[in-house]
């Protein structure tokens, strides 16, 4: 690792530790920073011949050890196209199946439930008529098992959702969705196992319990959830009722979350940059773009992996992020259309 890049994250440890919103526990281990064990392969997923990748934010682990990859039809949209948008791989990156089409505007979320069901936000484009707003529920096969929204239809529960960015569910089947990626809405709205709309919280704000742009889920051991506050460039935890429980910085600007079952923690930070974006202004300044991964029972950081193009302005790094049984992490990139497998090398 070059100097330069060592002396920004020793620093980024002390600027991250005073920033955190939290009164005790989480700390940054600047230490174990150093010694990252994760090579990028950035050449990772074969599809068929004459399709290219598109945009993707989604990557989780099927039930068989597989990946689930949402991409946007060769684009950053898949209005008008004739693509299958969802994909499973092998872990070496061979296409085993495909479905989906036809039925998407622009798929963002992605969530592999206890029974290996595959759920997948739809959170529109605005050249979409019929498809958008909704999340559904596949079966491994690609069967439709359950949809929430009405594709095309913004609007308010209970039977309608607004640009959905994430789902999770919880051990007992409950469904949160977290809305709205255009922030006209940012809540959470939670459902019964079978669909049925149960509450909404959340407002805008900057507060506890507050969301400017909501666009990650996670669940822990303990069943916490966790939400990618993601333009309030925070990490807010909660229970399953909504009852707030505290709030981490020392993870950057959350657009994807992912925690293993020893709570591990990862977390895709897509938008920080250290300069001003002409379009979007300062996103957490001070900040660089990579997948940041951690404790989640503690908040201890622990690895950095950069983007490679972190320091470029008004594109997104990676949005999504998965990690394998065998500890290899999976980043979705929107702006570079690609997922990057970051393979753990072991002693």
């Amino acid at each position: 690792m070059r100097a330069n890049r060592l002396s920004w994250m020793i620093g980024t440890a002390a600027i991250a530790v005073a920033a955190m919103v939290m009164t005790s526990g989480p700390r940054l281990d600047a230490q174990s920073m150093t010694t990252n064990p994760f090579r990028p392969d950035y050449n990772w997923g074969e599809l068929p011949e004459g399709r290219q990748w598109g945009a993707t934010s989604a990557v989780d682990i099927a039930a068989d050890g597989n990946i689930w990859v949402v991409e946007r039809c060769g684009a950053n949209t898949c209005v008008g196209s004739d693509v299958d948008p969802v994909l499973l791989f092998t872990k070496e990156g061979k296409l085993i199946r495909s479905f989906g089409k036809g039925m998407f505007a622009w798929p963002h979320g992605i969530h592999v439930d206890r029974d290996g069901n595959l759920w997948v936000t739809d959170a529109w484009q605005q050249k979409a008529t019929t498809t958008g707003h909704v999340v559904y529920k596949f079966s491994p096969e690609g069967t439709l098992l359950m949809t929430i929204g009405e594709p095309g239809m913004a609007g308010d529960p209970p039977n309608r959702l607004t640009r959905p960015s994430d789902v999770l569910t919880a051990p007992n089947g409950e469904i949160y969705i977290i809305e709205a990626h255009d922030q006209s809405k940012n809540r959470v709205t939670k459902w019964t196992a079978e669909g049925k709309y149960i509450e909404t919280w959340g407002e805008a704000g900057y507060g506890p319990k507050q969301f400017h742009d909501p666009h990650a889920l996670a669940m822990d051991s303990e069943g916490r959830i966790f939400v990618g506050d993601r333009y309030n460039n925070r990490i807010q935890i909660f229970d399953q009722k909504g009852t707030f429980l505290a709030s981490w910085t020392q993870f950057g600007r959350p657009s994807g979350i992912f925690i293993d079952k020893d709570d591990t923690i990862y977390v895709a930070d897509s938008e920080s940059s250290p300069a001003q974006d002409k379009y979007q202004g300062m996103r957490n300044a001070g900040w660089e773009k990579g997948i940041r991964v951690g404790d989640a029972k503690t908040g201890w950081l622990k690895y950095f992996l950069p983007d490679d193009r972190t320091n470029v302005l008004g594109y997104s790094g990676p949005e999504g992020v998965a990690v394998d049984s065998d500890g290899n992490i999976y980043g979705a990139e929107v702006t570079q259309r690609r997922v990057v497998k970051w393979v753990r090398f072991r002693p």
